[in-house]
């Protein structure tokens, strides 16, 4: 179910108390407002609105003090004052919950994750084994120009609802056939999942039947992803280019005058589509600051959210890479899934762009932005053009229905990362279900190309 009036304005009187979080008396207030004669899509907005409020709370959970113990507790020697030069910087995402400021909950992640002073002052700082397997995979993809790995993966969710005389509808994400991935096989899963076809742009296994309390559906499933390294020459650009993939998309992947002059500095009146694309990834890797943020649909157009904030996640760099691409008339996508490597695993989203004649190539921002922030510039001119195959792609395209699709708004809307569950008569909340992904394995694989 699409997400389509995010780009309709709140009423100022709403906005007021949004902001100060006055959520209680705004619901009370948009009940009123419904019960009025109003066009019909400012309706669907209100509605919408109910929904997105209620996310706040469950995100926005500390107080400055207690978010501040948290940082003396883990942080050696960390004063006051660098809790306020951290907040009055931007990097400590807060909101009003109620009147009262509150501190999000991953913020201290987010600190040490972008700021490497601050995670070498940890008392338990030590580099991951996930982030030495990262540098190890692109030098290797470097160095001998391809890389494959198998992957095998198990996604469980199990709901816990309070409910009788109820059907259930489950999706859980596998991959795409992409040419990147071979040899997909499911080896085990819950029986009487409909399995998507490969060219589902969100592809799942689907399930329908009459719900059970804590029943656990499953998919175990194992790929080979096999990607090859590109150096693509702006000399050998054509001089024809494809016109495919620059539509605009509301309300996120859409022009404005902001954005238009934005991207007039980035390109300096540059016309090679490759050193273009080049510009963009450059510019959006150097001025937007890595930072967890709440979930997208709260922000009402997500580019503009990372250009006039400068910062944003994995899917905030993509969606500002992708809009600036077309705007700019390079051929742009989103793309996503998990990242996962033997050591962690995790959603993320990145990007692809096309041109000829080199084809699709893949730009991921935020992994790019982490080798400025590590002073690697190998690391960043990596991810122009190349991805690592710790890939597991399940969604091209952004806000894609699914096979079959909800009858509700989706807890992400936009992706397909961690699976979604309703119920036949409405949406299921989301401390009722529970989703994990476990890696079964993922080895080094040879003789794949």
């Amino acid at each position: 179910m699409k997400v389509t009036s995010l780009n309709i304005p709140l009423p100022e009187d709403l906005m007021k108390l949004k902001w100060s979080g006055q959520f209680a008396l705004m619901k009370e207030m948009i009940d009123i407002r419904l019960q009025k004669d109003i066009p019909q899509a400012l309706k669907e907005r209100l509605m919408l609105e109910k929904e997105i409020i209620d996310l706040y709370p469950r995100e926005f959970i500390y107080s400055k003090e207690e978010a501040l113990k948290i940082c003396k507790e883990r942080i050696s020697d960390f004063k006051d004052e660098e809790f306020d030069v951290l907040f009055k910087a931007g990097d400590i995402e807060f909101f009003f919950i109620e009147g009262e400021l509150k501190i999000k909950n991953d913020f201290f992640d987010n600190i040490t994750k972008t700021k490497m002073a601050y995670a070498k002052r940890c008392k338990d700082y030590k580099k991951s084994d996930a982030a030495i397997a990262l540098d190890d995979a692109i030098h290797a993809m470097i160095e001998k120009k391809q890389l494959a790995y198998k992957i095998h993966i198990r996604t469980r969710l199990q709901v816990n609802a309070e409910k009788e005389d109820e059907t259930v509808r489950v999706w859980l994400p596998i991959p795409l056939h992409e040419e990147n991935v071979h040899d997909f096989k499911i080896i085990d899963m819950t029986p009487g999942g409909i399995v998507n076809p490969e060219d589902t742009a969100h592809r799942n296994v689907y399930y329908e039947e009459k719900y059970e309390k804590g029943k656990e559906y499953f998919v175990e499933y194992e790929f080979v992803n096999a990607m090859k390294y590109n150096d693509p020459d702006p000399a050998l650009v054509s001089e024809e280019q494809p016109d495919f993939c620059l539509e605009e998309q509301e309300p996120h992947f859409i022009s404005t005058p902001y954005l238009q002059s934005v991207l007039d500095e980035i390109l300096e009146g540059e016309t090679n589509p490759l050193l273009k694309a080049k510009k963009i990834y450059y510019y959006v890797t150097g001025h937007l600051m890595y930072s967890f943020v709440r979930q997208y649909i709260t922000l009402p157009c997500i580019p503009m959210y990372a250009a006039t904030g400068w910062k944003g996640d994995c899917g905030i760099m993509a969606s500002l890479f992708i809009t600036l691409c077309r705007m700019a008339h390079i051929p742009a996508q989103w793309q996503s899934g998990l990242y996962a490597n033997p050591y962690m695993i995790d959603n993320h989203d990145w990007a692809k762009f096309y041109v000829a004649p080199f084809g699709w190539l893949y730009a991921d921002c935020s992994f790019g932005n982490a080798g400025v922030r590590t002073d690697d510039p190998v690391k960043r001119a990596f991810y122009f053009g190349n991805l690592e195959p710790f890939r597991i792609p399940s969604a091209v395209g952004f806000q894609q229905d699914y096979v079959p699709d909800t009858l509700y708004t989706r807890r992400d809307p936009y992706d397909n990362q961690t699976g979604e569950v309703e119920f036949m008569s409405g949406p299921i909340k989301q401390e009722d279900y529970v989703m994990k992904q476990d890696i079964i394995e993922i080895v080094e694989v040879k003789d794949v190309f």
